[in-house]
C-alpha cells in the first residue's frame, strides 16, 4: 500500500456534527426510544470506533449520520450543510461527495467487475473521464491488495475479497468520511483478521475519517477513539 489517497475534505472544522439525536419509534401503543440525547463531533482524519451490544441502537445511529434516516430530533451537519434540511436529490449528492460507506454484506453489482463497483460512485459523479475512474479505481484496488483481480465479478471473489472491493468503492471519491457498520461481522475469524489488517493500514494512510461500528474491541482499539452506545447514549468507552 505505497499510494497515499487524499480527501476532499478541507483541513478546517469538523468533518460531521451530531447534536443532541433522538430517534423513536412506534410500536403499536408503544414509543420505543432507540436513541437519546446523542452528541458526536468528527474531526478531520479522526478515527473513531462505536460498540455496543446486538440492538442497542448502533446501525440506527449510523444511518442517521449517512441522512439514510432522520432523527426523531436533534441535528446532523455533515461538511457543514444540516442533512434536515435538504431534498433527498442534494442529500443523495452530498452523500456521493462526502461519504463513503462499508457494510457487513458487501452489496457489490453482481454484473459487473471489480473495478467496475469501484469506479461506479465516480462514473455517478460524471465529472471525470471514464478513463480516469478506472485509473483511480485500478490505484485502490491495488492498495488492498487486489490488482490482480480487477477483472473479476463478485461470484468470483472470496469473502474477503468482496469486502476489500467494498472498502476501494467506499474510498475512491475521496470521501471526508467513511461510515463501517460491521465491515467483517459475515467473515469466518482468519478472514476478517486479514480485513482488519487491510483497514488498519488504509485507516492510517488516507486524509479521511472513520466511524467503525464493530464488536470487534482489538479491532476497535486501532482507533483513535472508542465511543460505546448503551441504552441510547453515546460516550467515550
Amino acid at each position: 500500500m505505497s499510494n497515499t489517497v487524499l480527501s476532499n475534505a478541507e483541513e478546517q472544522g469538523p468533518v460531521l456534527v451530531c447534536s443532541n439525536v433522538a430517534k423513536t419509534y412506534e410500536e403499536g401503543p408503544e414509543t420505543v426510544q432507540v436513541l437519546s440525547d446523542v452528541n458526536l463531533e468528527v474531526q478531520p482524519r479522526q478515527r473513531l470506533a462505536i460498540v455496543g451490544s446486538s440492538g442497542s441502537g448502533k446501525t440506527t445511529l449510523l444511518n442517521i449520520l449517512a441522512g439514510l434516516d432522520s432523527p426523531t430530533s436533534g441535528s446532523v451537519l455533515l461538511q457543514g450543510e444540516e442533512l434536515s434540511s435538504l431534498n433527498e436529490t442534494a442529500r443523495a449528492r452530498l452523500r456521493n461527495r462526502n461519504l463513503g460507506f462499508v457494510y457487513q454484506f458487501h452489496h457489490l453489482l453482481p454484473e459487473f467487475s471489480a473495478l467496475e463497483n469501484v469506479a461506479m460512485p465516480l462514473l455517478i459523479r460524471k465529472e471525470l473521464s471514464v478513463k480516469e475512474a478506472q485509473r483511480r479505481s485500478v490505484e485502490l484496488l491495488e492498495q488492498v491488495g487486489l490488482g490482480h483481480r480487477i477483472k473479476h465479478r463478485p461470484a468470483e471473489l472470496s469473502g474477503g475479497e468482496r469486502q476489500r472491493v467494498a472498502i476501494a468503492r467506499a474510498l475512491v471519491g475521496k470521501p471526508s468520511l467513511v461510515l463501517m457498520d460491521e465491515p467483517t461481522g459475515n467473515l469466518d475469524p482468519h478472514t476478517a483478521e486479514k480485513v482488519h489488517e487491510v483497514l488498519v493500514a488504509l485507516t492510517q494512510e488516507v486524509a479521511t475519517s472513520f466511524i467503525v461500528v464493530t464488536h470487534d474491541m482489538e479491532f476497535a482499539k486501532t482507533m483513535d477513539d472508542v465511543y460505546r452506545l448503551s441504552e441510547g447514549s453515546l460516550a467515550l468507552s
